[in-house]
């Protein structure tokens, strides 16, 4: 559902979002797909709430949609990505209790969930679709591809071992004569550190790894931060509860939260340019480990995991404006909190 936009092909999304408002107004019978591509494009441009508007005008009418559970699952990613969390979960807990049999709001859901490291809950997002559409069908149908890979590339994430669902996602994927195989395209070190879970982004990663280039030109292109790990407080405590061996890398968080900012004073006192601090969260982290087949004890992987992190686009630039909030999370201006000298 997501627009094409190109490089070569740049788009003004909030001047192409009122063009399509318009004609949906001329055209109502197909009023529902001019409004869902609208509100993609003020996605697209930064315009969440009124993406969210969108969806709101067309669920006020939700009997005359021809696919409501698609409009609420676009309506959960959307709201997801602008901090109106519990909103999200509770319309994707919706989607999922209805049990669509179109698979397109099963992957939306699901592939929110695992953008926000919540990987059990997409496992199973996906695994609920996968039973209910595909038990008993000889040959998956085109639009369900999405949900097998999807539930491929969870699965390899959480180090899980393959299954007949992932036997049937592998054939499916090498029928397509592909060069690259799948696991080696879910191998879960290159999802960290270049893949996006958009479809049509990770049909073009395909595509790039096929002709053996641009996937890592797109890596070395982007801005990559020399990253320290930030654990919040009911992260750290997780942590530490489920794996007390790193109690003595962490002695209380205070300390934990002193260290980052001095560590991140001397790098910069050092010369080191394009600093930054990435949050961890215990799944995403114990998925990371897996992925090395190592376990999450292993104080070797806590800097790797931060790179990774930082290659993924998660960090953010140290130090923040002296008025701007601290980065550590708490409700105080940064020059009254660790930005104190």
């Amino acid at each position: 559902m997501r627009p094409d936009t190109p490089a070569e092909n740049v788009v003004d999304h909030t001047a192409e979002a009122a063009r399509l408002e318009r004609t949906a107004g001329l055209y109502p019978e197909d009023a529902e797909a001019l409004l869902l591509q609208a509100a993609a494009h003020l996605e697209l441009a930064d315009a969440r709430p009124a993406a969210t508007a969108l969806y709101d005008r067309l669920l006020s009418a939700q009997d005359t949609l021809e696919n409501a559970p698609l409009v609420r699952a676009l309506k959960a990613s959307n709201l997801w990505e602008y901090d109106h969390e519990a909103e999200a979960r509770a319309i994707i807990d919706g989607v999922r209790a209805t049990a669509p049999r179109d698979p397109a709001p099963w992957v939306i859901v699901a592939e929110s969930l695992e953008s926000h490291d919540e990987l059990e809950a997409a496992h199973d997002t996906f695994t609920e679709a996968v039973t209910l559409l595909l038990t008993d069908v000889a040959e998956p149908p085109y639009a369900t591809h999405p949900v097998l890979f999807g539930r491929h590339r969870v699965r390899r994430m959480l180090g899980l071992p393959h299954d007949d669902w992932d036997a049937r996602a592998d054939t499916l994927h090498s029928s397509h004569s592909s060069s690259v195989s799948l696991d080696e395209l879910h191998d879960p070190k290159r999802v960290w550190s270049l893949g996006s879970d958009n479809p049509a982004e990770l049909e073009a990663e395909i595509s790039r790894l096929q002709a053996e280039l641009g996937a890592y030109r797109e890596a070395l292109s982007r801005p990559f931060p020399v990253a320290v790990l930030h654990w919040p407080a009911d992260e750290l405590q997780e942590l530490l509860s489920a794996y007390p061996d790193l109690a003595a890398e962490y002695p209380s968080h205070d300390e934990h939260l002193a260290t980052i900012e001095s560590s991140l004073r001397e790098l910069a006192t050092s010369g080191t340019p394009n600093l930054g601090i990435v949050t961890g969260t215990v799944p995403s982290y114990e998925a990371f480990a897996a992925s090395e087949l190592s376990s999450p004890s292993d104080t070797t992987l806590l800097p790797q995991y931060a790179t990774t992190l930082a290659a993924r686009g998660r960090a953010v630039a140290w130090p923040p404006q002296r008025t701007s909030n601290c980065w550590c999370g708490q409700d105080q201006r940064y020059d009254a909190c660790h930005g104190t000298p």
